[in-house]
């Protein structure tokens, strides 16, 4: 579906390098994520370039500007059709991923990717709020990411508790994600965590500034959290 030498051209302009392994297993992906949306509704973007640009470059390339521990657990909540999180294990096939998702039709997709593209993942069907108080997922992970899910503020809320003291909560935001973090700062105080920096980028179809927000776990989650979503709509941590 992706032709090899322009997954390499996009990719190697960010001195990215990806084996052919690699593409072989991003396209399988790609005819995988055409064929499935047929039946459901997995992403509005569906042509090779869109793909490529949009899920593959945006899911790998913002983790090329930080330091993933080699061999470390990663929880993606609510992850949808995958992103970032099999992209981001086909690129660091090291990483121990686990995916969320609170659709169980979305999640016998990703099983049918992850055998298909040959990768190892743990799949778990839950709500975010109901994983974050699971005790067996409850500040077990090195890294947890989320991308287009809700704005930082609730993010933060869903993704901080499942990530141990020392380790990272990744977000991918769009353009307004300054003003996101600057919404978000008291949620993330009182959730355990601390703003490391926001790495800013752009992808090559003009889409304009993107953000991979980087915020560390210094402290324990307190119980109170997470809340669920009508709750959280009715008192945010402002």
């Amino acid at each position: 579906m992706i032709d090899h030498n322009r997954m390499t051209e996009v990719f190697s302009a960010y001195d990215i390098a990806l084996t052919e392994e690699q593409m072989a297993k991003l396209c399988r992906y790609a005819a995988l994520l055409v064929e499935w949306n047929e039946k459901m509704n997995l992403t509005a973007i569906t042509d090779p370039e869109g793909v490529l640009v949009k899920h593959f470059l945006d899911s790998i390339l913002p983790f090329s500007f930080v330091q993933l521990p080699q061999g470390a657990s990663l929880i993606d909540v609510g992850t949808g059709a995958g992103f970032p999180a099999i992209p981001l294990l086909i690129w660091r096939p090291d990483l121990k991923v686990t995916l969320l998702d609170s659709l169980k039709k979305r999640l016998t997709f990703l099983e049918e990717v992850l055998k298909e593209c040959e990768l190892t993942a743990t799949v778990i069907h839950s709500r975010a709020e109901d994983g974050g108080r699971n005790p067996a997922l409850r500040e077990k992970f090195d890294l947890a990411t989320a991308r287009a899910v809700a704005n930082l503020r609730e993010l933060s809320e869903y993704c901080l508790p499942y990530v141990r003291s020392g380790g990272m909560f990744y977000a991918l935001k769009g353009m307004a994600y300054q003003e996101e973090i600057a919404d978000a700062e008291k949620a993330i105080h009182l959730l355990g965590g601390r703003l490391q920096e926001a790495k800013p980028y752009e992808l090559p179809d003009g889409s304009g500034q993107r953000a991979l927000v980087c915020i560390k776990k210094i402290s324990q989650t307190s119980t109170k959290y997470p809340r669920n979503a009508a709750k959280m709509a009715k008192s945010p941590l402002v």
